[in-house]
């Protein structure tokens, strides 16, 4: 399968951790409404584009893939993302079983409209 710019940014390596966000467990892009794309992060989709954020509405029945697992490439909603639990209770792809960043929980205003 050829992974020739599925994500966007500044990567530091296939997996899609950037030069802003490069931790083992920073290994998810996010989809932006206004570029229909992946990005590593927030940082790299502003210092590459020059249009506006547009972000998704997530409710309980949004079924678009916003979120890549970096690893196997394996696309979901965010509430598959939110919910993917494999072990000890960490956030991880429901595919590979990759740890997430349970980090990330704190800047999903910046990707993200929370529909309640």
């Amino acid at each position: 399968m050829e992974e020739l710019n599925i994500i966007k940014g500044k990567t530091v390596d296939n997996e899609s951790r950037c030069v802003h966000w490069h931790s083992p467990l920073d290994v998810i892009a996010l989809k932006f409404k206004c570029c229909e794309a992946y990005y590593c992060c927030y940082t790299c989709h502003q210092e590459l584009v020059t249009h506006e954020v547009e972000r998704y509405t997530i409710n309980g029945n949004c079924q678009e893939k916003v979120i890549l697992c970096g690893v196997c490439k394996y696309a979901m909603t965010f509430d598959e993302y939110r919910n993917s639990e494999f072990c000890d209770s960490k956030l991880s792809c429901p595919k590979c079983h990759a740890h997430f960043n349970p980090g990330c929980k704190l800047h999903y205003d910046l990707y993200f409209k929370i529909a309640e």
